[in-house]
């Protein structure tokens, strides 16, 4: 069973509708004890960085969701559900985030004719081949982003995949048991289902 964390503003209808389609077992996580009866959990995420944290803490998930993680259980955060995982975000100054990876949210910073927030269709490149995701997912696939905040982790040893818009940013992140992406696979058609598909396929042999 998936669990879909449901903390009151993340894009659940899209996720959930996928996973339907793709006939992976899921359930919808209101509260923080629902998550013991699941194999891996996702946290989806729209909005601001800030809203994120505060939504999260008010619905009791963020000591919960550190020590789902922190026990090697399969996470993937999508979107802002990714941004979280880091210690800030420039978007909500002294805000602190679920601080799993090191580094910050940045805003993007591009000439006038780089429209921000960046929305549409984008090409990751796979710098880590053996990440889970990438199972029969081509290198330079096209995913569906709407962002205008980039983690700066170029480089660092949980890079998986990077995008380029301006500037080159992580756009997949593997580190053992947690997995998140910057686009939205749910969103992203065949590629990005496939991708749903090996999350789920990773999380039964975890």
């Amino acid at each position: 069973m998936i669990g879909i964390i449901d903390y009151g503003m993340g894009n659940l209808g899209s996720v959930s509708n996928a996973c339907r389609f793709l006939g992976l077992p899921f359930s919808i996580l209101s509260k923080p004890d629902e998550m013991s009866g699941c194999q891996a959990v996702i946290l989806p995420g729209v909005g601001a960085f800030g809203d994120c944290m505060s939504h999260l803490a008010k619905h009791g998930f963020t000591t919960t969701v550190r020590d789902w993680i922190g026990a090697g259980k399969p996470f993937l955060g999508i979107c802002l559900g990714l941004q979280v995982l880091y210690e800030g975000s420039e978007e909500s100054p002294g805000v602190a985030g679920l601080g799993i990876l090191p580094g910050v949210a940045r805003r993007f910073v591009l000439p006038p004719e780089w429209k921000i927030p960046q929305i549409g269709w984008n090409r990751v490149r796979q710098v880590r081949r053996e990440c889970p995701l990438f199972e029969q997912v081509p290198d330079g696939a096209f995913f569906y982003f709407v962002h205008s905040y980039y983690t700066e982790s170029v480089g660092a040893p949980e890079e998986a995949g990077l995008t380029a818009y301006g500037t080159e940013y992580t756009s997949v992140v593997w580190r053992d048991n947690v997995l998140a992406v910057q686009f939205h696979p749910e969103k992203s058609q065949k590629t990005g289902l496939q991708m749903l598909r090996n999350f789920g396929r990773w999380a039964g042999r975890r």
